[in-house]
């Protein structure tokens, strides 16, 4: 398993400068590093090389790919009508092909997220650093784990408990009709393999985003206020999709007791841009992306025997987070991020009794 690395602000060349100086760092070290882009010429012409959508060998121990959304989905296709093909007796998509296929908006993020899995799961690589948009798309990818599973279980008991659903699944009428239809046995096999290959993968992804040891960020900016803002903003909705941020690099500026308590408790890196093709200044500036990881404030901690939930939510005043129970689960809304907290069975359905915002942590008691 490699530890996935990206970094988020509102400066993308700058973001890109880091993402390469750190993987050059982390290469120089002996691990195995994939340096993944988007599809835009920013990594190519920083690194003064062309690169594909499968990895190549740039320097010692560093690959680099870009990652094209076109041909992820195009691969991808080919892997969906494999899986219709073994389930439905009559495939439907089998006459549409990849080549024809144009992504959508929000698939390409998709697409990358599934990339950067698989390349996590091959085991080829000790270190993985993804230069993507750096803002709120980056933020909602990585959360896509946590976003469906959420979906997956509220809407499957959703679905079990409704008249269709029992209809389905209890009909003895229906049995010969979705047998004509599939491959397997409604009642023996009940798609269990595809739907726990799913789960699977969700609850994988969740661990891995929740681990810092696996996924951490860091917030890349310069001294100009509108930036720092953005960051800042960055800082606190990260905490929402359970990712950690482990630090802050500050780019050719100078550090000052503002700057460094309005981000307290994040250690603050001040690091040289790249002149003259110069990297080696910038890469002896950058930190331990590793122990700054470990050491950051975990964005939350679930005490079942105080029956409290500690959010960290920096970056947001109280009036800019609100707390409803609805379902079964609680739901925090911070800025333009939105997330259900899945609670352990002890405090599962428990109604909420009281919640206070206090030194950047929204507390609440059950």
């Amino acid at each position: 398993m490699a530890l996935i690395l990206t970094f988020l602000g509102k400066n993308g060349i700058y973001r890109s400068k880091i993402a390469i100086a750190a993987a050059i760092s982390l290469a120089t070290q002996g691990k195995r590093v994939l340096l993944a882009g988007l599809a835009d010429p920013t990594l190519p012409i920083l690194l003064n090389t062309a690169l594909t959508p499968d990895p190549q060998e740039i320097s010692p121990n560093l690959q680099a790919v870009q990652f094209t959304a076109s041909v992820l989905l195009e691969r991808n296709w080919d892997e969906m009508k494999k899986l219709e093909a073994q389930y439905l007796r009559t495939p439907i998509f089998k006459e549409v092909y990849g080549q024809e296929l144009v992504a959508l908006p929000g698939m390409d993020h998709a697409l990358a997220l599934n990339a950067l899995r698989e390349y996590d799961a091959s085991g080829k690589y000790d270190a993985i650093i993804y230069d993507g948009t750096g803002d709120d798309s980056t933020l909602r990818m990585l959360g896509m784990p946590e976003s469906l599973s959420w979906y997956v279980r509220r809407f499957r008991q959703l679905f079990i408990n409704s008249d269709l659903g029992k209809t389905i699944t209890e009909s003895p009428f229906l049995q010969p009709l979705i047998s004509s239809l599939f491959n397997v046995n409604w009642t023996a096999d009940n798609f269990a393999q595809p739907t726990n290959q799913v789960n699977g993968f969700l609850e994988q992804g969740k661990a891995a985003v929740a681990n810092p040891q696996r996924v951490a960020a860091f917030l890349v900016t310069t001294s100009d206020s509108i930036d720092l803002a953005n960051s800042r903003y960055l800082w606190g909705s990260a905490q929402q999709v359970g990712l950690t941020i482990g630090g802050l690099i500050l780019v050719a500026g100078a550090e000052n007791t503002h700057l460094t308590s309005e981000f307290a408790p994040l250690p603050v890196s001040i690091v040289p841009d790249v002149s003259n093709g110069e990297w080696q200044p910038l890469i002896n500036a950058l930190p331990n992306f590793v122990e700054q990881a470990l050491q950051a404030n975990q964005p939350i901690e679930i005490d079942v025997h105080t029956r409290q939930v500690r959010l960290f939510l920096p970056g947001f005043d109280k009036k800019q987070v609100k707390l409803t129970q609805y379902g079964p689960e609680v739901t925090v809304e911070a800025g333009d991020q939105r997330r259900n907290i899945f609670l352990p069975p002890a405090l599962s359905g428990k109604p909420v009794t009281g919640a206070k915002f206090q030194n950047s942590y929204l507390i609440i008691s059950f």
